[in-house]
């Protein structure tokens, strides 16, 4: 499963601290939540709990502060169930979502997959009182990735270019891709590609990125944002017939604290934010540099706040 929907110990203990202080429970799709958000003229600025949404919403919450706007950051809290319940009773005002995430888990059956069908189909399902914002070109999403060796071997550029050399490579992703559509069956079914073989490994994890530099699988399956991308000289192809659904990232808010202040900073961040921007803060995050310091440094070379 991707990173952004496992539930992590965490989880437990945030729902309960989360009820405590906002209200609610049970299904974050479900009524009666607090549409309005926190009281006051506060925003309140969640993250999953994951490093990269850390990263996010302490860009949002900088950049929010640089414009004048009142921010309390509630970063951690856990996975989507729990963030999104967070939402609606008012507990958090503001999180960073993954387009093609977050369409998944409010409709398991949707089968968009291109950016603007995946912003279309979720902008008519989000959760009552909650508003999306313009999506960043930046992508948190799976890759089928090869070293830099192999492109040049084959000459690849996109998955469709491994057609005629699928049958010579060994192909490693999690278990479950042998059987899933965004998976070895779609990798057949949409690309035409038969590989010579498919070794179970882990859902863009160490043990993929290693079995890639070592030779014993060809190509892998990894995320976009993966700074092992960089460090280990590997190519994401281009999926060029959109196997893959979108994962852009966007700012996910509760209707009633959206203003045009706001929405024109958020919308600022998310047109300079890239995949590559992402790689290199999730580097240095890596090395165990401050989140905070890393967003900062962003934003001024974005030009959206100063240094």
């Amino acid at each position: 499963m991707k990173k952004r929907t496992l539930l992590s110990a965490l989880a437990a203990a945030s729902v309960l601290a989360l009820s405590a202080c906002g209200g609610g429970g049970g299904d974050p799709l479900s009524g009666g939540g607090n549409n309005s958000g926190s009281s006051g003229s506060q925003v309140i600025v969640g993250s999953a709990d994951f490093t990269e949404s850390q990263l996010i919403a302490s860009i949002y919450s900088q950049a929010l502060q640089a414009d004048g706007v009142s921010v309390k950051e509630q970063f951690n809290i856990g996975s989507r169930e729990v963030y999104l319940q967070a939402l609606k009773d008012g507990s958090i005002d503001l999180v960073p979502e993954y387009t093609g995430a977050l369409l998944s888990y409010l409709d398991p059956k949707s089968t968009a997959a291109t950016p603007q069908a995946v912003q279309s189909e979720l902008s008519t399902k989000l959760p009552a009182g909650t508003s999306m914002l313009t999506p960043s070109p930046a992508e948190d999403k799976d890759v089928v990735a090869v070293t830099q060796a192999t492109a040049d071997k084959y000459k690849l550029k996109t998955i469709s270019d491994l057609k005629p050399v699928a049958g010579e490579l060994v192909l490693g992703g999690p278990p479950e891709w042998k059987t899933r559509t965004q998976g070895v069956v779609g990798l057949r079914d949409l690309y035409g590609l038969n590989f010579k073989d498919f070794v179970s490994l882990d859902a863009g994890g160490t043990l993929t990125m290693t079995a890639l530099t070592n030779g014993q699988v060809q190509a892998g399956d990894l995320f976009s944002t993966d700074p092992g991308l960089h460090a280990n000289h590997l190519v994401a192809l281009e999926d060029d017939k959109n196997l893959f659904a979108a994962e852009n990232v966007v700012p996910l808010i509760k209707s009633g604290k959206q203003n045009d202040n706001i929405t024109k900073t958020l919308n600022a961040v998310s047109a300079k934010l890239t995949t590559e921007d992402l790689i290199s803060m999730n580097a240095e995050a890596a090395k165990g540099t401050n989140l905070a310091d890393i967003a900062k440094k962003w934003l001024a070379g974005a030009g959206i706040s100063k240094s």
